[in-house]
């Protein structure tokens, strides 16, 4: 029962859309293919990483 609860919580229910240049969302997913990622992977990681930076104060204003 646990495990139900705890797939539950991680589920990712909301989208983000974002526009950028062809050539550079190209690039960007080439090069997470490269790395053996994927593009949705690395922007999550981003932002968390992002938010963290942030919650300890971290950003330029």
């Amino acid at each position: 029962m646990a495990d139900k609860k705890e797939k539950k919580k991680n589920k990712k229910d909301a989208q983000l859309v974002l526009r950028l240049d062809s050539e550079m969302r190209d690039r960007f997913k080439d090069a997470c293919q490269d790395l053996d990622t994927s593009a949705a992977r690395e922007i999550r990681k981003f932002i968390k990483r992002f938010l963290k930076r942030y919650d300890r104060g971290e950003m330029d204003e």
